[in-house]
């Protein structure tokens, strides 16, 4: 499995916005310049995650963007769901996605597996991708 690039930019949004907790609120533009992701990429990014109520949109003079729980309280499952919908595996759990879906034998398992990516997610808080330093990959030896 391999989140799109816009689950990706989603969570490094987020993140981003959670440092600003505390701070006041933040702009997509800002946002977009720290994160160095395209500002129309954040825009829409911003657009599904408020639609979604993880972010919050404050208009007026000192308006912008901030989270809408706090950073403990949103997962990594939440923000994927928030760009991508349900997160599963395959297609075929909705009834007629899968032409050998009579006499399937793995049909009653996908579910199973499915909550449990998704718990899997839904252990990593927005909050602990916030406090933790990025983990660098160790190299190979050739």
């Amino acid at each position: 499995m391999r989140l799109s690039n816009l689950a990706d930019y989603a969570v490094i949004t987020m993140v981003q916005a959670a440092t600003h907790c505390g701070d006041g609120r933040v702009s997509a533009a800002e946002l977009a310049s720290e994160t160095g992701l395209p500002v129309p990429t954040v825009q829409r990014l911003v657009s599904k995650l408020t639609a979604a109520g993880l972010l919050r949109s404050v208009r007026g003079a000192g308006g912008g963007l901030q989270l809408g729980r706090p950073a403990a309280a949103i997962t990594v499952a939440d923000i994927v769901e928030a760009v991508e919908g349900p997160i599963t595996l395959t297609a075929c759990i909705e009834h007629g996605e899968c032409d050998f879906e009579t006499g399937c034998t793995m049909k009653p398992h996908w579910p199973i597996i499915n909550r449990k990516l998704r718990s899997a997610l839904a252990e990593v808080t927005l909050d602990q991708l916030r406090a933790a330093p990025a983990i660098q990959p160790k190299e190979h030896a050739a």
